[in-house]
């Protein structure tokens, strides 16, 4: 029989050791990024505050330009030696890129080598996260009961939206309880250092989850080459690539860009946007499950299909209210109402992107082209909108930002079945044209 059958692995042990590792990066990489204003000060000191936050934000993407080439490499490891040790790997490197972080010496105390500390640890932070979002989604999919792999591929985008509000509550908390004098000096490190936490105890859970035995049967077949993803599988890279592009953009702009945007461009005080998503965070982690379990009950196209498609019908309306009544009441308003529909799009994300790859080669897939689109499109997105908004004065620019790359998503999915086949060796996720 081809169905995956249940070792010594509790739901709940594989959810957990599958997707603490996706919180912890999007812990640190938002908490970086919610900080880079006191950041650019402590690390990248300028006679120019624009070119202080530009060196900031490039330094919060530069840890994504690692990204595709980690994941390929991280992700023919998982594929070749297996999902549980590749896992293991990437939260060590994510405890010390962390580490570096939280206990990196200013400007002022170690001159041009506070920068390049800095820089080393992001470029770590971005090879683990290279590898993590592929390699974890794999096997939580394929530990996953045959009808409920969206609701537990849900799981996954759960954790970079839980670990998104607890960087947000973070942010929330150091900005309405520490002056600006301690923020600036001290306070920005306590973040980083509670992060430390997550990582001996993923790593002890992580070595501890037994391997599907869907991938154990593909250990007993040939390792399908690099080059055959590159060849074989294009429609299933295209639709991968265009979703991870729209989730990634929707994502890094309305919750990474957005304290920058509200601060700078809407003149908000420091402290509402964090506060505005510290609840829409937990609105979008209640629905993210929900949706996922609803994506296997109608369809994954009909779900994400819809949902992108009244998200590009409203990000205008939302965009132009907002910044013509700027204020916590409509910044609450729209936050909530995005927070929603990304969910719908988030839940059945994870399940969709596995769906596309046979098992041999479903983590090297999948890490290829998530990570070359946060690489692109996601880590870049805060600097990019930066200077786009500075240079032409459009605050409507966030809004022109996404519409591409949601459409593009959308039209994506006109490509995509659901698979239907338990065989792991197969091309699946894909329209076939007679």
């Amino acid at each position: 029989m081809n169905s995956v059958k249940r070792r010594n692995n509790s739901p709940w042990k594989t959810v957990i050791g599958s997707t603490i590792g996706n919180a912890l990066e999007w812990y640190d990489f938002l908490i970086f990024g919610y900080l880079s204003v006191l950041v650019a000060k402590q690390f990248f000191p300028s006679d120019n505050p624009l070119t202080s936050m530009l060196l900031a934000t490039a330094t919060f993407g530069v840890g994504f330009i690692l990204r595709p080439l980690a994941g390929i490499w991280i992700g023919m490891y998982a594929d070749r030696r297996g999902r549980k040790s590749a896992l293991s790997l990437i939260i060590l490197l994510m405890f010390i890129s962390t580490a570096m972080l939280a206990f990196a010496p200013t400007y002022r105390q170690a001159g041009l080598w506070a920068p390049v500390i800095v820089v080393i640890s992001r470029l770590l932070q971005g090879i683990s996260a290279g590898g993590e979002f592929g390699s974890a989604t794999a096997l939580l999919v394929e530990l996953a009961p045959r009808d409920r792999k969206g609701f537990y591929g849900s799981w996954q985008m759960f954790a970079q939206a839980i670990g998104s509000f607890l960087a947000t509550l973070a942010a929330a908390m150091l900005t309405s309880w520490f002056s600006p004098d301690s923020l600036a000096s001290w306070a920005w490190r306590l973040p980083f250092i509670v992060g430390l936490v997550i990582g001996p105890v993923g790593y002890w859970i992580r070595r501890n989850i037994d391997e599907s035995d869907e991938f154990k049967e593909t250990e007993k077949q040939p390792s399908i080459p690099f080059r055959k993803l590159l060849t074989d599988y294009p429609a299933a890279m295209f639709i991968s690539i265009a979703l991870g592009g729209a989730t990634n953009v929707m994502v890094y702009v309305l919750v990474g860009y957005l304290p920058i945007y509200a601060v700078q461009v809407l003149q908000l005080p420091i402290n509402t946007p964090f506060v505005v998503l510290a609840v829409t965070m937990q609105v979008r982690m209640l629905f993210v499950p929900i949706f996922g379990h609803l994506s296997d009950k109608i369809g994954r196209r009909k779900v994400m299909g819809r949902a992108l498609v009244l998200f590009i019908a409203l990000v205008y309306p939302a965009f132009m209210w907002l910044t013509h009544a700027p204020g916590l009441a409509s910044l609450l308003a729209m936050e909530l109402v995005f927070a929603i529909i990304m969910a719908a799009v988030l839940g059945p994300f994870a399940a969709t992107a596995a769906d596309l790859f046979p098992t041999g080669i479903r983590s090297t897939g999948m890490s290829l082209t998530y990570n070359l689109t946060a690489a692109l499109l996601g880590g870049f997105s805060p600097f990019i909108l930066t200077w786009l908004v500075a240079k032409t004065g459009d605050i409507m620019m966030p809004a022109h930002y996404m519409v591409i790359f949601l459409a593009l998503g959308a039209l994506s999915l006109l490509c995509y079945k659901q698979s239907e086949s338990e065989d792991p060796a197969i091309p699946r996720g894909v329209v076939q044209r007679s």
